[in-house]
């Protein structure tokens, strides 16, 4: 009996994986915001460039 008041009392460990469950969850999270980002940036700069030569080419 006491071995088992004392395997429910300690939640040291259970806490220490609640935090890294927490730690992966945003840093996927953040992954993703990033790529996303990082792909609608890449976009943006094609856009821009395309047009710097088209101005360059006409001129």
């Amino acid at each position: 009996m006491k071995t088992l008041l004392k395997t429910r009392k300690n939640e040291v460990g259970a806490t220490a994986i609640e935090y890294g469950l927490i730690a992966a969850l945003i840093s996927v999270g953040i992954i993703t915001a990033v790529t996303a980002v990082g792909t609608n940036l890449s976009n943006v700069f094609g856009s821009v460039s395309s047009t710097l030569l088209k101005a360059s080419s006409a001129g």
